[in-house]
């Protein structure tokens, strides 16, 4: 039942961002695929009451068809999950974490904002409360 519904939210998104894509003008097969595998939707109540209705409304087969599709897409992403390398980025912010804490929460947030403060003054207390925190903020 939860492998179910999994992809059933899945076929919305893919339903909806498909519908998106095709309003802006792209209408290859393969250009839907990736901005539906690709595009970062937020999902507030109105959209996926809209999309399960769009969903709700094709026929039988468009419904296999897409929870098909969805299906490839699942596949295509853990296996690309699985043979993703570690980024090399988080073993230099924990290198730097240890070395300079509020830098390394700095380049990882990106800006100056309340963690950074905190890693501030959490190493101009004592060092190892610092170096601490960057780690947990870093990883």
């Amino acid at each position: 039942m939860k492998r179910i519904t999994y992809l059933l939210a899945m076929a919305v998104v893919l339903n909806f961002s498909t519908a998106t894509a095709s309003s802006v003008g792209t209408t290859t097969t393969e250009t839907n695929k990736t901005t539906a595998s690709n595009a970062t939707i937020t999902m507030d109540d109105a959209v996926v009451t809209d999309a399960m209705s769009q969903f709700k409304s094709l026929s039988r087969v468009d419904r296999k068809a897409k929870l098909k599709e969805v299906k490839t897409l699942m596949k295509e992403y853990k296996a690309n999950k699985a043979s993703a390398t570690p980024s090399t980025d988080k073993v230099l912010l924990a290198i730097l974490a240890i070395l300079l804490p509020p830098l390394a929460v700095y380049l990882h947030e990106g800006t100056a904002n309340g963690t950074f403060w905190i890693s501030v003054l959490l190493t101009l207390l004592f060092w190892i409360p610092g170096v601490i925190f960057a780690l947990i903020t870093v990883l």
